[in-house]
């Protein structure tokens, strides 16, 4: 489980470090920086996935994601004395991402590559990435290290450190590029468990959605980032997942209500049965709010738990009746994998903090910067970035 989560330089998060729990429940007004964090969450998974340039590319390139405040922010200005002034920068511009789980923490370090010996400028180079053991970096900790394009494992006593190459491009992570199941072990450990990870916003549920027309029907246990495979993936969590869990959960939103899946020909369809109808309704004619729920409930109740699973407001499109039954899915979920749930609607924030496990992390932003409220320095977890 990741136990802490640090990110320095993109956009309004400056520097932040969050403590997180088994639920995380993320919140604030619109514009502290909830959006911000998700898609820090998201960059931070792409590194094992090897996409970090291009998704930083769909963001403007690494200049439009970068901190665009002042290097630092005295307290004579926060104290509205002086005027916000830009001042000669006594650092290398980077953006970097990082947390600390149990028992491997790593890091990435972006910046711009040299200038003159590149003909993408606003690609990011990987400048730094560590692998250690524990939740707080130390030298001695440092189990994979990665400075520039040398990639190395840390010395046994007395021996000196392992190179695994010299040679990796800038633009690669070490993550996706270097398989070393022997020496590296922790490697390939950390890139497992980060392409695991699984990110869900925005699930499409308009009339020309591929989620209201029949599919082929496979055996999924993963629903897919939009959702288009939903019937096959409702049928194998009636097959092989927790089918009590599921029944429980339809009729928990919609009261005397089961689902059904239609197969013809090789292809599901979804279909719900409710309460005082002569027949099931297709996909096509369920309304965008129960077809969204029945996503969220294929993608929470998954046989294949990852080990961190994001949740971009779920309550989008949902009617306010639906919530309180979203947070008991949610609270079910979060017994098999860790969740953060970035939210603004209030029924689900009150109806998740009734969990015990629930931890609230609710956003601010001061002088353009994102803060964690109530952050202090003796309940802040500590957090070091390993030098370039």
């Amino acid at each position: 489980m990741i136990e802490t989560l640090a990110i320095s330089g993109y956009r309004s998060l400056r520097n932040l470090v969050l403590p997180l729990g088994r639920l995380n429940l993320v919140t604030g007004a619109n514009g502290t920086g909830k959006s911000s964090l998700y898609r820090a969450l998201r960059l931070l998974g792409d590194a094992a996935l090897n996409t970090v340039v291009s998704s930083l590319a769909r963001e403007g390139g690494l200049p439009s994601t970068l901190w665009a405040g002042p290097e630092t922010i005295a307290r004579s200005v926060r104290k509205g004395e002086f005027p916000v002034q830009g001042t000669p920068r006594q650092k290398a511009v980077s953006l970097k991402l990082g947390f600390a789980g149990n028992p491997y923490s790593y890091c990435i370090d972006l910046g711009y590559p040299p200038p003159a010996q590149t003909a993408f400028p606003l690609d990011p180079a990987i400048k730094r990435e560590c692998i250690w053991h524990g939740g707080v970096y130390r030298r001695g900790a440092v189990l994979v290290d990665r400075i520039n394009r040398l990639v190395q494992l840390a010395p046994a006593k007395n021996d000196e450190p392992v190179i695994l190459t010299k040679e990796l491009s800038s633009t690669d992570s070490m993550l996706a590029t270097i398989a070393d199941p022997q020496r590296a072990q922790e490697m390939l450990a950390v890139r497992e468990s980060i392409r695991g990870w699984r990110f869900y916003e925005g699930f499409r549920t308009d009339t020309a959605s591929p989620v209201r027309i029949p599919q082929i029907g496979t055996f999924t246990p993963v629903l897919s980032n939009e959702g288009a495979d939903l019937p096959a993936a409702l049928e194998t969590i009636r097959m092989f997942g927790d089918r009590e869990a599921l029944e429980r959960t339809v009729d928990d939103a919609f009261p005397g209500s089961r689902i059904e899946i239609e197969a013809q020909a090789g292809r599901f369809e979804v279909q719900l049965q409710q309460h005082g109808l002569l027949r099931p309704l297709a996909a096509a004619e369920l309304s965008d709010g129960t077809l969204r729920f029945l996503l969220w409930t294929a993608a929470l109740l998954t046989p294949r738990p990852p080990e961190l699973m994001v949740l971009n407001e779920p309550e989008t499109s949902l009617h306010p009746d639906l919530l309180p039954a979203l947070a008991r899915l949610i609270a079910v979920a979060s017994e098999r994998t860790q969740l953060v749930v970035v939210s603004h609607a209030q029924l689900l924030i009150e109806a998740l903090e009734q969990n015990s496990v629930c931890r609230r992390l609710h956003l601010e932003k001061s002088f353009g910067e994102t803060t964690l409220a109530g952050a202090t320095l003796f309940n802040t977890p500590k957090w070091e970035w390993p030098a370039r």
